[in-house]
């Protein structure tokens, strides 16, 4: 009886068009914001800020980060992709270049503008989509992320010609407070990540929902259709990219700056872009909800893998964890494909539409 709408009356349209349109669940959203910025870090200072903070939540808001960027261009725009680690390779080390090559600029702009960089480039690898889509559109994604993993590799412009291609990213504070770097703390870190990926979802949330994202989905349903009713398919699939791109080259500049403090093309490898595309098709294609139910599910399934045996008494080999990890990742994703396409964000709009009609199931 608590998730109920009766009552709540719309006097105008902005409030009709709220993003959380119901009191409930922007009590809900205020609670889960709480939670993140005061109980989590509380509670992980008590059993090990490194551990929690540096090791399981940091990468695990730089991969919803990620899948949000995907999510914008498989789930809303219909445009598969494989070439994500690319992209956030892109961001990486553009906002390496930039915070050395500009010691003063804030490295707030660092990621904002590396973010653009990584738009530009998705643009260029995104003009294929007009004449090609489907497995095909596939392949030349996964072409690109070939290419770019490549050139960064091959390149040592990019890594400033050092000997070893593996750099360090430079320490950069926010307010005073170390955020990158050996002298960054992990709750300065966490605060960060978790700061920029709340602004991003909610913009994300904000653009899906108006008429930029309408049409990414006009597009995705039928493109032929929607370029009937003056839905331009070729401005419209490019928006879809180079948004995409920016998230997905933040992303990458988070991971290099803040989660490893270090800046490699093959952190950015071709099993980052297919775990990415694993979180949206388990959280659920096009649904920024999704993106963070799908990051939580892979980053926390192998740490439940390797801890629950031997809470039970179970000394499982560490080479066999990883193969029924695996296993794990594929049966599900068959399932989800079969059973339930939206993933696990339909799951949750389901269990919330049987809460408004309990305890009268009609």
């Amino acid at each position: 009886m608590l998730y109920r709408e009766a009552g709540q009356f719309k006097t105008s349209y902005a409030a009709d068009q709220a993003i959380f349109p119901i009191l409930q669940d922007r009590i809900f959203i205020l609670l889960l914001l709480g939670i993140a910025y005061l109980v989590v870090p509380a509670l992980a200072s008590s059993v090990g800020a490194d551990y929690w903070l540096s090791t399981i939540l940091v990468p695990l808001l730089v991969y919803a980060l990620a899948a949000i960027g995907l999510n914008i261009l498989t789930g809303y725009a219909g445009q598969v992709s494989l070439g994500t680690g690319g992209f956030m390779a892109v961001g990486a080390f553009a906002a390496y270049k930039l915070s050395t090559g500009f010691p003063g600029l804030s490295i707030v702009a660092v990621f904002l503008v590396s973010g653009l960089i990584a738009a530009l480039v998705g643009l260029l690898f995104g003009f294929p989509s007009l004449r090609i889509k489907g497995f095909y559109l596939s392949v030349a994604t996964l072409a690109s992320q070939f290419f770019l993993i490549w050139l960064f590799n091959h390149n040592a412009w990019f890594t400033n010609y050092a000997a070893s291609g593996v750099i360090s990213a430079p320490p950069r504070a926010v307010l005073g407070f170390f955020v990158t770097g050996a002298e960054a703390s992990p709750l300065a870190k966490y605060y960060f990540v978790l700061s920029i990926v709340a602004v991003l979802a909610l913009a994300a949330k904000n653009l899906v929902r108006g008429r930029v994202g309408r049409a990414w989905m006009a597009i995705r349903d039928m493109d032929i259709a929607a370029e009937i009713i003056g839905i331009p398919p070729l401005r419209t699939k490019l928006l879809a990219f180079a948004v995409s791109s920016f998230y997905c080259g933040i992303a990458g500049a988070l991971w290099a700056f803040i989660y490893t403090s270090s800046v490699e093309a093959l952190a950015f490898d071709i099993d980052t872009s297919f775990n990415i595309l694993f979180m949206i098709i388990i959280g659920g294609l096009g649904s920024i909800l999704g993106s963070f139910l799908g990051a939580a599910f892979i980053v926390l399934l192998p740490i439940f893998l390797e801890n629950a045996p031997p809470a039970v008494g179970l000394d499982i080999p560490v080479n066999l964890v990883t193969n029924i990890q695996q296993m794990i990742f594929g049966g599900l994703i068959v399932f989800f494909l079969i059973v339930e396409p939206r993933g696990l964000a339909r799951l949750w709009q389901i269990g919330k539409e049987k809460l408004r009609l309990w305890p009268f199931p009609y």
